[in-house]
């Protein structure tokens, strides 16, 4: 769906979910912007059994002069335009329209209207905002309330930016040019009284695992913030290396993760604990998830020893140590016993001349929809973009090996066009216009081996972030080179890499 459709309308309503959260508060405030400068009679509306109360909210309607009107019952709009929920969910009243609208980043409940704009994979509503308006050619930075506005949603839905790990949302965070005097007032009064004496409750019971260094504790059902705060302290303790701290809710089980040591990335491992039975992910030392409740009962299954929600936790955790390998490349002595031979198909890819772009020396981080790779730009320094969007680092004298320059222009056809940040200067520049076509020239040969196990390998090119293998995807190492180590994932390795006979 575009924004512009909605213009064919005039009696417009656009409807924030019951007890509004700053996301739903920030992209309801989007929506409203671009229908109001379009000359729309546009109403910004809540509904429910409570009023806004809660102080931060309250702030940020105020100073960022939010419209927000909560209504008992209203007349039947032209449209109604829900955002950040999804209109017939028990947690939105149903408004009276002749036509609807949804606009969210949840999980799809029920069948939606024709006009709706769900991305389920984002981290907040406030993204999905800002995707649209950026179609429509809007810069959400010609308006500072908005865009600080938008900044606060994606803050405080993704726990303090915790969760992010959709480059969507990390684009939204580093381009929006917000208020920071407002952001830390708003962040300075999320905090009661008695979400203070929740996280004091929470920290005096704890479960402690001296084998791998974590800790877990329960927090009473409150705001996601307060258990990364909660989580923040945890990690303070020496003795402490990741955490992780629970809250269950009416609807599920919320949990933020913590770690302070580079073999355990904490969006890595909230993805392993909610994988099957619902979502996680965020930074490498901040992260969260949601656990959902009618997939509990079936994980507890997997486990003899689950009783409940702090047992099962535990056991996950467990078997998230127990069940890894870890090489340290550089160091590591290889054994090929079992491994095959195998070398590069002759699959275009791209590459881009890091040095091109980017001074030598300059410090930048590329990112990706795997995630972020920080690295030094060096005179030889090249960066490989694979079939499906991935990238990984290169030499020239590498690449001249390897590679041969094709004449024809290089075509992107992945998801998420991978970016590179100066972290000097702070600018942003997408690689796609400085990418060349390129294929391997048949003289590329690995040695794999397929994994049944999850593996982490420290690269000789990243010796601080690991790359991570799970059961099928391929172990590899060059031939001419047996400490350059790393992993292939397995849908990439089957389109690109043919066995040889040796």
């Amino acid at each position: 769906m575009q924004l512009k459709e909605l213009l064919e309308y005039n009696n417009i309503i656009v409807q924030c979910h019951d007890n509004p959260d700053a996301d739903a508060l920030a992209s309801g405030l989007g929506v409203y912007t671009y229908l109001k400068n379009h000359g729309k009679e546009v109403r910004l509306v809540y509904s429910g059994k409570f009023k806004l109360q809660k102080s931060n909210l309250m702030l940020m309607v105020s100073e960022l002069e939010i419209p927000i009107e909560y209504v008992d019952t209203m007349e039947e709009a032209e449209l109604l335009v829900t955002v950040d929920c999804q209109y017939g969910e028990g947690n939105v009243v149903k408004l009276p329209a002749k036509n609807i609208a949804v606009i969210d980043h949840h999980q799809v409940s029920g069948e939606l209207p024709p006009l709706r704009e769900v991305r389920s994979n984002l981290g907040a509503c406030s993204t999905v905002v800002r995707e649209l308006l950026k179609a429509e050619g809007i810069d959400i930075n010609e308006n500072k309330n908005l865009a600080t506005a938008l900044y606060y949603g994606l803050m405080t839905d993704t726990n303090g930016f915790a969760e992010i790990y959709h480059p969507l949302d990390k684009d939204l965070r580093d381009d929006a040019n917000y208020e920071r005097t407002l952001i830390t007032r708003f962040r300075n009064a999320n905090l009661s009284l008695e979400e203070l004496e929740i996280a004091g409750r929470a920290l005096l019971d704890y479960e402690y695992n001296e084998t791998y260094r974590y800790a877990i504790a329960e927090a009473e059902p409150c705001d996601p913030n307060i258990l990364g705060i909660i989580s923040d302290m945890m990690l303070e303790v020496d003795a402490v290396d990741t955490c992780l701290v629970y809250s269950i809710l009416p609807f599920g089980v919320k949990i933020s993760v913590r770690s302070c040591i580079k073999e355990v990335k904490a969006n890595e491992l909230a993805g392993y604990i909610t994988e099957g039975i619902g979502s996680g992910g965020g930074h490498t030392e901040k992260a969260g998830g949601f656990i959902r409740n009618e997939k509990l009962s079936k994980a507890y299954e997997s486990y003899e020893d689950a009783r409940d929600v702090s047992s099962f936790l535990q056991l996950r955790m467990d078997d998230y140590f127990d069940d890894i390998q870890i090489i340290y490349a550089k160091d590591h002595e290889i054994d090929l016993t079992g491994m095959s031979l195998y070398r590069k198909k002759k699959i275009p890819v791209g590459f881009v001349e890091l040095s091109k772009v980017f001074a030598p020396g300059t410090i930048v981080s590329v990112r990706t929809l795997e995630g972020d790779m920080d690295l030094q730009v060096q005179e030889d320094s090249y960066m490989m973009i694979g079939i499906k969007g991935e990238v990984y680092p290169n030499i020239k004298e590498k690449f001249d090996r390897t590679y041969h320059v094709l004449d024809t222009s290089y075509v992107f056809d992945g998801e998420y066009a991978p970016t590179v940040k100066d972290m000097i200067e702070g600018e942003t520049v997408s690689l796609i216009p400085y990418a060349k076509a390129c294929v391997a020239n048949g003289e590329s040969y690995i040695y794999v081996r397929q994994l049944n196990h999850r593996m982490k390998i420290f690269t000789q090119w990243d010796e601080e972030s690991y790359m991570l293998g799970t059961d099928g995807d391929y172990l590899a190492v060059r031939k001419e080179e047996l400490h350059d180590i790393y992993i292939i994932e397995e849908k990439i390795f089957e389109k690109t890499y043919e066995k040889v006979s040796e």
